[in-house]
């Protein structure tokens, strides 16, 4: 059975939560949904949801407090009253393996705490981790990229003899213009990097073959949840060079199958192409860099990962961090990013993947909730540009994403931002109602519709409390 926290608990982790000045974040805005990659039941895992440690001994020590600043008035003592009793009646029939936390960021008072520093299964929740650490290593302007290496010469007739080499850089939007236009909305089009090759070199035939190198990641095509195996949950295969979310075609390897797309494309342009496509490794000393695309800006990334809660982007988003800013491109090195960069925030979460798809994932709602704070006005400054960007990617109650279809005719229609998370008996939320209460609601061994249920009552309430005047 539940109890209610005792108030010198509460007490302390409002001083945990530092006060934050009294200025209310943007309304969020969606944008355009992919196809869904949403976590789904997982493949071979370790057991979900007991009570245990997220990485970290005790607590985690509290962000550095802000620079002082006047008190805003609390809220009135029998709206709060009123919000607790909705949000413990809601849990109360979820079990022991659930805990929820929420905040007042504009004057650092817990509303909610039940069992706020408590490790669980975050499921998508993840993602916050994940592309908060992509938006500030790569920056919001950051891209991936896609490049075309050459091991021939070029002749004055547009003549190229040798073998081009094309070069997966994690971009998850490469792919066919119509893939890209029918899932995404923005993307990186196979056919306008055949059209950059032919602009830049002028070449009109190759007398040679394209070979696809994806050796930027490593060539596991899932995740631990799946022990790297293929992973129907991703919608994909994970390569550096993954062509409509890895495809293989005939030929069985994403990174061959990318180098026809290739061929096929410089084709269509009247390019003619004599060799057969197949995967090889560059030689980035000796060939010679011909033509390159970019990504969509990470904040673009951002939005196509968190809306639809897409598993494959996050997947790749966390290699390419490895890549890029670790040891390699791999899952491992990708997740010792992200830890690293939650250390700079003093945040200690378990972190094993980038989707949330990994059952060996843990954090606690405090951790989560403390994310949002130092992501919202007051909180920490650099990560405000960051803040923006990742609420304006993140779904909309009753309008977009994972939160289109709930909540309708609710006080947080369109008035709370969240991140969702499911596994098969776990269900979570997290994120901002009217821009100044961060919640976060982890809920592991429960049946994932009635944790909804209860996260809907949660949320609602959320929406209802007062907001002061600017």
């Amino acid at each position: 059975m539940r109890t209610r926290r005792p108030t010198s608990r509460i007490i302390a982790l409002a001083a945990a939560l530092a006060l934050i000045p009294a200025v209310a974040l943007a309304n969020a805005t969606g944008g355009t949904t992919g196809p869904s990659g949403a976590t789904g039941a997982t493949g071979p895992s370790a057991h979900t949801g007991s009570t245990g440690s997220s990485g970290h001994h005790g607590p985690p020590p509290p962000p550095p407090p802000p620079k002082p600043h006047p008190t805003t008035t609390p809220l009135p003592a029998a709206e709060v009253a009123h919000l607790q009793k909705v949000m413990f009646a809601a849990m109360k029939p979820l079990g022991p393996h659930s805990g929820a936390y929420a905040v007042d960021l504009q004057n650092g008072e817990v509303l909610f705490d039940d069992d706020a520093t408590v490790a669980r299964n975050p499921a998508s929740v993840e993602k916050l981790y994940t592309l908060t650490a992509a938006l500030d290593r790569f920056g919001l302007n950051g891209t991936l990229q896609t490049n075309i290496y050459g091991s021939g010469q070029l002749e004055a007739d547009g003549l190229y003899r040798g073998t081009l080499y094309l070069r997966g850089g994690g971009d998850p939007t490469f792919g066919s213009a119509a893939f890209i236009k029918a899932n995404y909305g923005a993307g990186t089009s196979v056919q306008a990097l055949a059209q950059a090759l032919i602009a830049r070199t002028g070449i009109r035939k190759i007398k040679g073959s394209i070979a696809g190198d994806e050796s930027y990641f490593d060539s596991l095509r899932g995740g631990p949840s799946t022990d790297f195996a293929v992973d129907p949950n991703l919608v994909g295969q994970l390569s550096a060079l993954a062509f409509n979310r890895g495809e293989t075609g005939r030929l069985r390897s994403p990174p061959a199958y990318a180098a026809f797309e290739l061929a096929g494309a410089l084709r269509h342009e009247a390019v003619v192409v004599t060799g057969r496509s197949h995967a090889a490794v560059a030689d980035l000393i000796s060939d010679k860099l011909l033509a390159s695309i970019n990504s969509p800006p990470m904040t673009t990334l951002a939005r196509l990962t968190a809306v639809p809660s897409d598993d494959f982007f996050a997947e790749m988003i966390l290699k390419a961090l490895g890549a890029r800013y670790g040891t390699g491109g791999t899952t491992a090195a990708g997740a010792a990013v992200v830890s690293e960069f939650l250390r700079t925030i003093h945040l200690t979460p378990t972190v094993a993947d980038g989707s949330g798809l990994s059952r060996v994932d843990r954090t606690s709602p405090l951790d989560v909730v403390t994310l949002l704070r130092d992501l919202s006005p007051g909180g920490v400054e650099k990560l405000q540009p960051i803040g923006v960007a990742l609420r304006d990617a993140m779904p909309v109650v009753s309008e977009t994403g994972t939160l289109a279809l709930r909540m309708h005719h609710t006080a947080a229609s369109g008035r709370c931002v969240a991140k969702t998370g499911t596994l098969s008996n776990a269900s979570d939320l997290a994120g901002w109602c009217n821009g100044i209460f961060a919640f976060a609601f982890l809920m592991n061994h429960v049946d994932p519709y009635a944790a909804e249920i209860a996260q809907d009552k949660m949320t609602v309430a959320l929406a209802k409390l007062t907001v002061p005047a600017a």
